[in-house]
């Protein structure tokens, strides 16, 4: 994937094509049928297809004292659109000086000057420019006085009628319900990040831990749940069978959330190693224990839980390990290309 953060200088090889524009937070399934309909536009024109998205996005722009909400924040988000098979990524520095702009300024700076836009595909909710002044019908006005071609793309919504949104996903995790999550982002959801040093008490009681940062993904409900956690390796995806704790640690007086996760059958040394935890479902809700024998027996009971979970897991169901990622994927480049 090549990854542009400037629309001065771009390429010819990536203007005057087929450009999709979104937070795209989550890539669900409702993003992932926008972005499919961008890349057939594409190749029914035989044009490139481009992807725009914001850093950071506008609502962490705006209201940036709020808890952290992003399912997919700029790694995670990368890694997937990469899995969709997208080859140019536009990211837009979402300022004060471009949510200042008029919708009219936004499209014609982004989609006009900067892009040479030929066809634009967004969601049925795209709203754009100071204000949220811009929206669908403005771009399809536009469309019909020849600036370019447009698609919008109806809402789509899962066999039980609920539409594929990243509020509902958030609601999902919230409620402690990874796998109502997965049903509307076609995958387990993934927290990321560098294995840390911790305290190191859960090697004292025979389970060691790798601890993990939330920092900006949403807060999931607190406790227990049964996980894949992947290791990269040589630009590869190790999964192994796992149970993490997102919590606070009020056994041991912990202060902030963390992820801890025990890898079953598992003893290397990950420290600073990049770690995917993908949530699959939940066992229980965080809580105090008297003592470290009554947690390390409810640790024990909770690995048996998940272990037996994961492993009546079948290949075809939704959340199956992780599909492994050719090396072109597993360690996305967010560097600058171009100017």
């Amino acid at each position: 994937m090549r990854i542009f953060r400037h629309t001065s200088g771009l390429p010819d090889t990536v203007r005057g094509g087929v450009v999709t524009i979104g937070n795209f937070d989550g890539v669900h399934l409702g993003h992932q049928e926008v972005i499919g309909e961008a890349a057939r536009e594409a190749a029914r024109r035989g044009a490139p297809m481009t992807v725009v998205t914001f850093e950071p996005h506008p609502r962490r722009f705006f209201r940036a004292e709020d808890p952290p909400f992003e399912l997919t924040p700029l790694r995670s988000k990368v890694r997937w659109l990469q899995a969709l098979g997208v080859e140019t990524l536009q990211l837009v520095h979402f300022d004060m000086e471009l949510s200042q702009a008029s919708a009219g300024d936004f499209v014609q700076r982004l989609l006009v000057d900067g892009l040479d836009a030929r066809h634009v595909v967004v969601g049925y909710d795209f709203l754009f420019g100071h204000g949220r002044q811009g929206d669908i019908d403005m771009l399809r006005g536009l469309s019909d006085d020849g600036a370019f071609g447009f698609t919008a793309v109806d809402p789509v919504s899962a066999p039980n009628g609920q539409v594929y949104s990243s509020t509902n996903i958030r609601g999902y995790l919230r409620d402690g319900d990874p796998m109502g999550a997965a049903g509307l982002l076609g995958r387990c959801w993934e927290i990321e990040g560098r294995v840390q040093t911790g305290d190191q008490r859960g090697r004292t009681i025979g389970f060691p831990t790798a601890n993990i940062p939330i920092d900006d993904y949403v807060e999931p409900a607190l406790g227990v749940y049964a996980v894949w956690a992947g290791i990269e390796r040589d630009g590869a995806t190790e999964w192994h069978m796992g149970s993490a704790n997102i919590g606070h640690r009020p056994t041991f007086n912990g202060e902030g959330v963390v992820i801890e996760v025990y890898l079953f059958d598992f003893t290397d040394d990950i420290y600073n190693q990049l770690l995917r935890v993908a949530l699959v479902d939940y066992i229980r809700p965080e809580r105090k224990f008297d003592g470290i024998p009554q947690l390390r027996e409810q640790i024990a009971l909770d690995c048996g839980v998940a272990r037996e979970l994961l492993e009546s897991i079948q290949p075809g169901d939704l959340c199956r390990p992780p599909d492994r990622a050719p090396a072109a994927l597993a360690a996305p480049d967010v560097s600058d290309d171009g100017k």
